[in-house]
């Protein structure tokens, strides 16, 4: 019966064991039952609780019994009763004790050696926030040594004073931990926690130091020595178990030569780093690493002030200047640590302007990424991707680049300036909260991960029971080792992304190149530069700086990053204080809003994209002052690129559902072009689209446009004559550069109306319906209002101007067939449908197919005909007193030339040709050729001719920003002007003449071939 109720009970512990979080229950319940725990616990079982909240029970409960041993044994019945104490009733020490012994293996074995330090846990005294002279104090006593004293000297040599420091050191430790594994947030406690390890590290060198005196006979009295942390222990953000990165500074006193002051000083650091890392009857701290020294481990291990500067003057590496950025002094003589950080600090914020200073610190972390080992790459919390070292090495560059001129972000502690920086604006403050949090979290990590056996590692664990501790030690419980891993591995994808996003923005290598005084914009250097790279009115454009960047807001500090850089950019296209005042009146509209200045700031083109586009283009600066959001496009090239017909069409069938009024929806559809025509507009300049792809965008957002006024033209037409059902089919044929897929941006639409009664309906009546639609499309795109304007030209139709403004079909048929002209013919070759109903469409190309592919070709007197109306328009409509080699299209080699020329060919051979019957320009040109009507060179000679004239007039409509007016198709002779277009179409700077040259050189061998072929 009692063995049942044994089994039973046992039973019931076991599962109360599972419950509680214990992996071995059957240990467990050994373990509970040890006579050593039993006598320091009353209730062991009553530990169960408690013990269910820390990382690891298992270990916790081991731990417990082994401690409890150790102070049944000791000599000393205090230990006893401290730890029943603690394990007594619920209480802070209990708490502590419990957290340390579930957490970390080494300290539980610490506390079964030392049971004395069990009283530590029962102190109320915080393990952080105690100053960095108490700490050291209280390690200075541990060895003897007088805190007091200018030299510390230890009473205690050899490995007496070793053991009795590393005691000390473990047992401030200790209370650090006790602090930190208690801490509801531990990702709040952090810097805390890591700022007390520093100080405790510098304490623990500090008495290192006083034990390496102690051992030479006259304690080295005769040289000054200063210790200089680097690293995590300079920018008091330590790890538990790391490296000390140190530099060692000795200066002689009076009457000590140099050379004899250096070897003392050398036999202090070395006897400094044995007492830390050599093996004694107490386990090691860490390694005191001096490989930051000048020349590395092959350099002296110890040089004087002077030593130091002539290297950082001469000699040091990028690098050296980066890890710099940490120093502080640690231990040993303080005011020489000081002037060695006086020293090295204008050396360090004034490194960016060493040559490749940016492109140097990004290929570094480059190649520490490419030398983790390929077995640990997933695992590295501190060099791999997305790792510790992602955002220190971002935040430290971005100090650098930025600190010369703002000392506000100089701080060395990670953290810290990460918080600087968004505080002035260098990092946006949602980016910096949420790098804060991932580096937070990736530190816990590695602090809980080597707090276990107070080994050096920054490795992920893999096994299960691993990562399930790691997971509840910093306060995931319920979400297990599953949850760790996925938390982890999106902690590492946010950190890379932002990381990449803020460590290669463009800004920063632009910005490192800039002088103290340019980066600073200070007035009169600022002047000076600005006259120097190009700008007119260095006074003016001071002026709109000032604007800019005056007073304390967030706004302008964004603004004293981006100018001291975007002024130079904007010097890059031809007109730089055009550009800088459109980007004070873009910056006036948009400077309060949240997404701007942080677009400029961070994205990786936009602001670059963003100079040129407005100190190359006032057409592109209009619009985006008509629009400003389009900003972000500059963003990618994907917001730049060209929207489809199909896309457009959707967005216009959207907003035509759901107008109402006519006026509005004419608006609506304007406001469409317009966006579209700026999209292209930006993307021209910048290079996203070359100039083909330009005009089929052009193009498309006029079709779009044309449907949808056709669309409301018609509902307006049933309104106005009273009709519920159309009484004609209606159809618009696009004409011209339209017709072509080549519109420019200063383009007409040119077109034709043509209309189908239905069965039954008045003749006369649907020739009033067609009339008033075609009326109403011309007025709601071409008259004067908030959208810029499409005008529809009607101009190409039978009779041209004093023709009806539409046609039926059957009209169209009888005037094809009894009076066409072979202009009309020539002209009806670009003949393309593009909106209205399908069907007639298709009709009305079958119309027109004999008329602009002529069975046969042409015979010789329409030949000699179209050749006479070609040299008749070159006499008469040229404009009076301009140059027939400067205009681009009607002058020699021009547009004209090459589209006559090729026009000519498809009225001859377009029957037998099936390439040849095409709408577009180019396409034609190169049927010709493959059917060997064209020589392949004369084709290459007309094609660039006739391209080059395209971007030319395209191009000066973004120069100046103008549409039309009587210069708008000539190449002009103002030099400034050649610039402006020279830029616009990604000519070099200051090519303005090459341009110049390359146009009429081009034109001049196009007109060659159109003497050959075309005038034969």
């Amino acid at each position: 019966m009692s063995t049942l109720g044994a089994g039973g009970r046992g039973s019931t512990l076991a599962g109360r064991l599972t419950r509680s979080g214990f992996a071995d229950a059957a240990r467990a319940e050994r373990l509970l039952a040890d006579g050593a725990l039993a006598a320091v616990a009353d209730e062991p079982e009553a530990l169960l609780g408690p013990l269910s909240e820390v990382a690891d029970p298992d270990h916790a409960l081991l731990a417990l019994a082994k401690i409890a041993g150790a102070c049944v044994s000791s000599a000393d019945p205090a230990h006893a009763a401290v730890l029943r104490g603690l394990l007594g009733s619920p209480s802070d020490g209990r708490d502590r004790l419990l957290a340390v012994v579930g957490s970390s293996v080494a300290l539980a074995d610490n506390l079964a050696a030392h049971p004395g330090n069990l009283a530590l846990l029962v102190e109320d005294a915080p393990g952080t926030g105690v100053s960095a002279a108490e700490v050291r104090a209280e390690l200075l006593d541990a060895v003897g040594a007088d805190p007091a004293a200018d030299v510390p000297v230890a009473g205690v040599v050899g490995s007496p004073g070793v053991d009795a420091m590393r005691r000390a050191y473990r047992a401030r430790l200790l209370r650090i931990a006790a602090t930190d594994l208690t801490a509801t947030d531990p990702l709040s406690r952090l810097p805390g926690v890591a700022a007390a390890l520093a100080d405790l590290a510098a304490a623990a060198l500090e008495a290192s130091l006083a034990i390496a005196r102690a051992d030479l006979d006259d304690h080295g009295r005769g040289v000054r020595l200063a210790v200089v942390g680097m690293g995590k222990a300079g920018g008091r953000e330590l790890n538990y178990v790391s490296d000390v990165d140190v530099i060692y500074v000795a200066e002689p006193v009076d009457g000590v030569s140099e050379d004899e002051a250096l070897a003392v000083g050398a036999r202090l650091a070395t006897g400094l780093a044995r007492a830390c890392s050599t093996a004694s009857a107490e386990p090691a701290l860490w390694p005191v690493d001096a490989a930051l020294r000048p020349e590395g481990k092959n350099g002296p291990l110890v040089r004087t002030v002077a030593s130091h500067r002539a290297y950082y003057e001469r000699w040091a590496k990028t690098w050296e200047f980066q890890a710099l950025l940490k120093a502080r002094p640690l231990a040993g003589d303080p005011e020489l640590g000081r002037e060695y950080v006086e020293l090295v600090n204008p050396l360090v914020w004034s490194a960016v302007q060493r040559e490749n200073f940016v492109e140097d610190s990004q290929a570094m972390r480059r190649r520490v990424e490419h030398h983790v080992p390929a077995a640990e790459a997933d695992r590295q919390l501190k060099l791999g991707v997305g790792g510790l070292r992602d955002v220190e090495f971002t935040v430290q560059l971005l100090q650098l680049v930025h600190g010369r001129a703002d000392e506000t972000i100089r701080s060395p502690n990670t953290l810290t300036a990460l918080a600087a920086l968004a505080a002035g604006g260098y990092v946006g403050r949602e980016h910096a909260a949420q790098l804060a949090v991932c580096y937070r979290l990736l530190r816990a990590l590695e602090h809980r991960i080597q707090l276990h056996r107070l080994q050096r590692t920054h490795l992920m664990p893999t096994a299960e029971a691993d990562l399930r501790r790691l997971a509840r030690s910093v306060g995931m419980r319920t979400e297990g080792a599953a949850g760790l891993d996925e938390r982890w591995r999106t902690v590492r994808r946010e950190v890379r992304r932002l990381h990449e996003e803020l460590f290669y923005r463009p800004l920063l290598p632009a910005t490192a190149q800039l002088s103290t005084e340019e980066a600073r914009l200070a007035p009169e250097a600022a002047r000076a530069r600005l006259a120097a790279i190009g700008y007119k009115d260095p006074a003016g454009a001071l002026r709109h700086i000032a604007a800019l960047t005056e007073g304390i807001s967030r706004r302008a500090a964004i603004q004293r990053q981006l100018l001291p850089v975007m002024i130079g950019w904007f010097a890059d296209g031809a007109d730089p204080d055009a550009g800088l005042l459109a980007f004070r009146r873009l910056s006036d509209e948009l400077g309060t809003t949240h997404w701007y200045l942080k677009l400029l700031r961070d994205s990786g083109t936009a602001a670059q994209r963003l100079a040129r586009v407005l100190s190359t283009s006032r057409y592109v600066a209009d619009a985006l002052s008509r629009s400003p959001e389009s900003v972000t496009w500059l963003a990618g090239d994907a917001e730049l690129e060209p929207r489809t017909h199909e896309r457009l069409t959707a967005e216009a069938d959207a907003v035509l559902t759901r107008a109402h009024e006519p006026a509005p929806a004419a608006t609506a559809l304007r406001a469409l072009r317009r966006r579209e025509l700026a999209r292209t507009a930006a993307a021209d300049v910048l290079g996203v689209v070359i100039s083909t792809r330009a005009s089929q965008s052009l193009t498309t957002a006029a079709d779009v446009v044309l449907a949808g006024a056709l669309r409301v033209a018609l509902a307006e037409a049933r309104r106005e004559h009273g009709l519920d059902v159309d009484p004609t089919r209606l159809l618009v044929v696009a004409m011209g550069r339209l017709g072509g897929r080549e519109m420019g941006y200063s383009s007409d639409a040119d077109v034709l109306f043509v209309h189908d009664p239905v069965p039954g309906a008045d003749p006369t009546g649907a020739q009033q319906f067609a009339l008033t639609v075609a009326t109403r499309i011309r007025q709601m795109l071409g008259e004067v209002g908030p959208e810029p304007a499409l005008e529809v030209d009607a101009d190409l139709r039978p009779e041209g101007r004093n023709g009806p403004l539409t046609r039926s079909f059957d009209a169209y048929a009888e005037y094809y067939g009894r009076w066409s002209s072979p202009w009309e013919s020539q002209a009806l070759l670009r003949a393309r449908p593009v909106a209205g109903d399908e069907e007639l469409g298709r009709r009305f190309v079958d119309l027109v197919a004999p008329l602009r592919y002529p069975d046969g070709g042409l015979d010789a007197a329409t030949v000699r005909e179209v050749r006479r109306v070609k040299a008749r328009v070159e006499a008469e409509r040229l404009p009076r007193g301009v140059d027939p080699a400067r205009h681009l299209k009607l002058g020699r080699g021009g547009i004209s030339d090459v589209e006559w020329t090729a026009q000519l060919l498809q009225l001859e051979h377009a029957h037998h040709v099936p390439g040849l019957r095409t709408t577009a320009t180019l396409e034609a040109l190169d049927a010709a050729a493959g059917a060997g009507l064209l020589d392949p060179a004369d084709c290459r000679e007309l094609t660039d001719a006739w391209e080059l004239a395209s971007r030319l007039r395209d191009a000066l409509v973004l120069w100046s920003g103008r549409t039309g007016g009587a210069h708008a198709d000539v190449l002009p002779h103002d030099r400034q002007a050649l610039a402006g277009l020279a830029r616009v179409l990604g000519f070099p700077p200051g090519s303005g003449g090459e341009l110049e040259e390359v146009y009429l050189r081009t034109a001049r061998r196009a007109r060659a071939v159109v003497e050959r072929v075309f005038y034969a």
